[in-house]
């Protein structure tokens, strides 16, 4: 599938580098489930790599994780390290493995340590600024689309192998 090239204000994914780059974040992000703001804030930390949507890392004062229980699964990322998930569960209603974290992550990613990053098609909203965002396709990515990123996305049927 071929670049899209970005208009005026836009970013393509195409152009983030390998390995990523982490960049702090002050635009408000919000993460929203079962009728409650489960993260909320201006002090988040944007992963950018290539192919992928912007991946958002909120630190963990920001996020209300009474809601959040450790769940069973861990993976590895060839950059970051061991990622650990989290089932969110608010009420009656659940979402499993809705957010992940990097306990100890591998240098120069060290500033996640204490932050959490949530799925978008985990939870009922997440939000950059006031924009509701898409969530990438697949269910390994975490990426956020918002109308200033422009691909294509890595992560759907086919995309495997990019």
């Amino acid at each position: 599938m071929p670049r899209i090239d970005p208009s005026p204000g836009q970013e393509s994914v195409w152009d983030y580098p390998r390995p990523p780059r982490i960049e702090p974040c002050a635009r408000r992000i919000r993460v929203e489930f079962a009728g409650e703001t489960i993260a909320d804030s201006i002090r988040t930390y944007r992963l950018l790599e290539t192919s992928h949507p912007p991946v958002y890392y909120i630190p963990r004062e920001d996020v209300r994780t009474g809601w959040l229980r450790p769940g069973s699964r861990q993976t590895f990322c060839e950059f970051k390290g061991l990622a650990s998930y989290f089932d969110l569960q608010v009420g009656a209603r659940g979402s499993r493995e809705a957010a992940w974290s990097y306990p100890s992550p591998a240098p120069p990613y060290s500033i996640l340590c204490g932050c959490l990053s949530f799925y978008a098609g985990r939870v009922d909203a997440c939000f950059v600024d006031d924009e509701r965002v898409q969530p990438q396709e697949g269910d390994f990515y975490g990426g956020w689309i918002t109308s200033n990123i422009v691909g294509p996305f890595k992560g759907g049927v086919g995309t495997t192998g990019w």
